[in-house]
This record gives structure tokens, C-alpha cells and sequence, in this order.
């Protein structure tokens, strides 16, 4: 069984105005998604990532730079992630098919994660 990378992107462009209640039920609706996966022996972990702070460091010329990020001006940003167990790349779509963020018009990255 190998490990999958679900990678969670948002749009944030995309108005989404949800009450406190709406927001409660959308939250509860990846939990259960995920302990169906935990029942499953599929999941191995996940989180939802900081809305707002972070760092972005790249190598450039032999020098290091730094920069604030992600912002609210990018197409799609890194909002959360979930590590699953799956025999195949074709399982690991099957199993995300039926992630929430897929409902909420958000779209999902799979890689298979080499461990070393």
C-alpha cells in the first residue's frame, strides 16, 4: 500500500458567505469524511492550514530570499491536506471523489508521496 497526498486548493476569490452555524457544518462534514477513511484503515493524517501568515523561501543566484505569503491576489492557494493509504493512484481518486472540498467548487491535487 503506498501513501497519497491530497492537497486541498481554494479559490480565494470565490465569495463564500457562510454563518457561524453553515461554517459548523461544513467542518463537520470533512470530519466525518475522514473518520469514514480512519474506519477504512485509509487515513493517515491531515490538516487544515493558517489562512493568513507564511513564508515563502526561494534560492535565486546563490542567494536566499525570503517573502511573506501566501496573499488573497493568488488563483488558487494551499488550504489544507490529507495523507491517505491506497493501493493505487486510480484508488486514491476514488477516495477523494468523495472529499467535501470537491462539493464547495474547490479542486484537489493527488501525488504519491516517495518515502525515503
Amino acid at each position: 500500500m503506498s501513501k497519497f497526498m491530497l492537497m486541498l486548493f481554494d479559490n480565494p476569490a470565490q465569495d463564500i458567505n457562510l454563518s457561524p452555524q453553515q461554517m459548523q457544518q461544513v467542518v463537520a462534514e470533512y470530519k466525518q469524511w475522514a473518520e469514514q477513511l480512519a474506519r477504512q484503515g485509509k487515513l493517515v493524517g491531515g490538516d487544515k492550514l493558517a489562512e493568513h501568515g507564511g513564508k515563502t523561501l526561494r534560492g535565486s543566484a546563490g542567494k536566499l530570499i525570503i517573502t511573506d505569503g501566501p496573499f488573497a491576489e493568488a488563483k488558487e492557494v494551499l488550504g489544507g491536506y490529507f495523507v491517505i493509504n491506497a493501493n493505487s493512484l486510480d484508488e486514491a481518486v476514488e477516495l477523494s471523489k468523495t472529499c467535501p472540498h470537491i462539493k464547495y467548487g474547490s479542486s484537489i491535487q493527488i501525488r504519491k508521496v516517495d518515502e525515503v
